[in-house]
């Protein structure tokens, strides 16, 4: 029952914190090789060892001390409790276009757990509008919760969800939606809204964060404010990415959903436009367009929802020395697609290919992208790519692995029909094919 009122110690430090009577959420005072530090003692990892006392100090960072034999520690107040209460929202002002904010969880949408000293999904779409008020002289906010999930925990029905409450609330006449996500997979799900949601009329922006808005360096506030100012006032009217352009505040760039990658673990600009230049960047609250090749904006429009998607397709990335039987299990699964990210212009060992034309064989759809960021296949230049062509595999020019994944998942949500779904994956439908590569 002691350990409950000091989640996270043991040992030595549970023991020095009883003996000063203190308990979590008080403040104290801890002395040590003649210096003293005082702040609101918070729970430590449950990971952690048992020689350190953890307080959050007045700056808001937390501190973690090691008890030595000379260490002092004292009771010196009782602190109020340690939970978020978000301002009141700002007074909407009239005149303002209308812009809806589905949260479905990610950093952007997160707090410190000081349980376990990681980020938790814990702030809803209206608290962000509550702390970050700027957006009141941007739109008139609306905000719709859908989940608070890591976007590791997110899959296809979740995208069916999003795409759904999207299109909903476009109807409603919005002038834009944006969707707080998180960065691991939101690569994924914008390509996915961007095959689901057609026709659009207004923009449809993704948003995330790298440091959770807790923390003195997050990106949060300005890549929503990016995020809605696009949503409200861009001209164009596709699935986009906005997220810091640099290390800095300076700019929030506006990447295409269907050729973007996170390319840093956490980078606040981990995100860039792969063989194609970004759509968009606001700088100075102002938007700045990048390229004449978009959707354009049109309210007349009316969005077109195709938003099933079939499970059974997986990305394959070859390796020196890989076992063809990774091939055969997904075919013995009853798999329906499979996408290779193989090395270079777009080549396997031929060692796997007895695998590749069984599952040719079995129906099942076989299609090449490449391990390399940068550049696109062609398959025609040596012997190994030629080959894999005539057994039928379907060369996917510069398409992004992640993204061919979800289209070939799209496609399969549409038709069951071999030459139908052939045809549509080689199908420029959201920019997700480049007609020519851009020199870095």
């Amino acid at each position: 029952m002691m350990k409950e009122k000091f989640p996270g110690y043991r040992g030595a430090a549970l023991k020095a914190l009883r003996e000063a009577g203190a308990e979590i959420e008080d403040l104290i005072r801890v002395t040590k090789d003649g210096r003293t530090y005082e702040g609101v003692l918070i729970p430590r990892s449950e990971y952690g060892d048992d020689n350190h006392i953890a307080i959050k100090i007045k700056s808001g960072y937390n501190v973690g001390i090691r008890l030595t034999t000379t260490t002092r520690v004292e009771r010196i107040g009782v602190k109020e409790k340690l939970t978020f209460n978000p301002p009141s929202p700002p007074e909407q002002k009239s005149g303002l276009p209308r812009v809806t904010i589905l949260s479905t969880g990610g950093t952007i949408a997160s707090r410190v757990d000081y349980r376990t000293g990681a980020v938790r999904p814990a702030i809803s779409a209206s608290d962000l509008y509550s702390i970050v008020p700027e957006l009141s002289d941007i739109a008139t906010i609306e905000a719709e919760i859908l989940f608070s999930l890591f976007s590791e925990d997110l899959t296809s029905k979740h995208w069916t969800k999003i795409a759904e409450a999207t299109a909903k609330h476009i109807e409603k006449g919005v002038a834009g939606v944006v969707i707080t996500h998180g960065t691991d997979t939101m690569a994924y799900t914008a390509a996915a809204l961007s095959f689901a949601l057609q026709d659009l009329p207004v923009p449809v922006i993704l948003v995330g964060a790298q440091r959770s808005e807790d923390r003195p360096s997050s990106d949060a506030a300005t890549n929503l404010i990016g995020a809605v100012l696009a949503a409200a006032k861009a001209p164009f009217a596709e699935i986009s990415v906005a997220m810091h352009e640099s290390i800095s505040d300076e700019s929030i760039i506006l990447h295409r959903g269907t050729k973007v990658r996170k390319c840093h673990t956490s980078r606040r600009d981990a995100f860039k436009s792969v063989n194609v230049k970004p759509i968009a960047r606001v700088i100075d609250n102002e938007l700045v367009l990048l390229t004449n090749d978009y959707q354009r904006r049109d309210i007349n429009r009316k969005i077109i929802l195709k938003s099933i998607f079939n499970e059974k397709v997986a990305l394959i990335k070859f390796y020196p020395g890989m076992n063809p039987e990774n091939i055969d299990w997904h075919i013995d699964k009853g798999y329906k697609g499979l996408i290779l990210e193989g090395t270079g212009l777009g080549h396997v060992s031929r060692n796997c290919f007895t695998s590749i034309q069984r599952a040719l064989e079995s129906g099942v759809i076989v299609a090449m992208t490449s391990q390399c960021i940068w550049g696109r296949i062609n398959m025609d230049v040596y012997a190994t790519g030629r080959d894999l062509l005539a057994m039928g595999v379907i060369p996917l020019r510069d398409m992004l692995p992640e993204t061919a994944l979800v289209k070939l998942m799209w496609i399969l949500g549409q038709t069951e029909d071999l030459e139908k779904t052939k045809a549509l994956f080689t199908t420029n439908i959201a920019h997700e094919i480049s007609e020519r590569t851009i020199k870095e």
